[in-house]
């Protein structure tokens, strides 16, 4: 088992890699090795990210299969089921690291911009429940300067919705606050830039 230091190390350089187009763990694995991960698992990181398709947790940090679970959710948002699975791995695999990882140009943040701005024009009721969940994070910036440049706005708004994911798992849940008192977890945040590749970890 990695410890958190190690763990996040392990992804810095794998998304190094990544960024210069050197990344090794695409190669494809044996019968006998594929075979071999259907019996167990062992994921050293928890990963939650959006669910663009322009961001592959796997790939983004150059690890193959069985190195990492990951959650995908659009906007990366923090629901009863997310935290559900967080503690799953965090307890089952004794992962010692949680990413949650937002992306430059999100469009759940950009669908959250639009319905304040726009609130007479409300999305279906399904896509509402994810604006909800990242409405705090935009709201408040939009009491600012910001509002005047929805470029900006976005870019700030999704570090604000990072931060917010990052402070529901280690304050939203028993579990995981337990094993962060203990030591035995960390939750950080990071951002992906989709035009350069490289994945920002944030200190909080």
């Amino acid at each position: 088992m990695l410890t958190a230091k190690e763990a996040l190390e392990r992804l810095k350089v794998g998304n190094a890699r990544f960024v210069k187009g050197e990344a090794t763990s695409q190669n494809h694995l044996s019968h006998q090795e594929r075979a071999a991960l259907a019996g167990n698992q062992n994921p050293f990181a928890i990963v939650l990210g959006c669910s663009d398709s322009r961001v592959p947790a796997e790939m983004v940090f150059d690890q193959g299969l069985g190195d990492l679970f990951v959650i995908r959710v659009a906007g990366n948002i923090v629901a009863p089921s997310q935290v559900g699975s967080v503690e799953f791995a965090a307890e089952r695999y004794d992962c010692a690291v949680v990413v949650v990882l937002g992306h430059s140009h999100c469009g759940a943040i950009q669908a959250t911009i639009d319905t304040l701005m726009h609130p007479e024009q409300p999305p279906s009721s399904n896509l509402m429940s994810i604006v909800n969940r990242v409405r705090p994070s935009v709201e408040i910036l939009m009491q600012t300067e910001l509002k005047g440049d929805l470029k900006k706005l976005s870019a700030h708004a999704v570090r604000s919705n990072v931060f917010a994911s990052v402070n529901q798992l280690r304050h939203g849940s028993a579990v995981l606050e337990q094993l962060i008192e203990k030591g035995k977890l960390i939750v950080v945040g990071a951002e992906y830039s989709l035009e350069t590749g490289e994945v920002t970890f944030f200190d909080f």
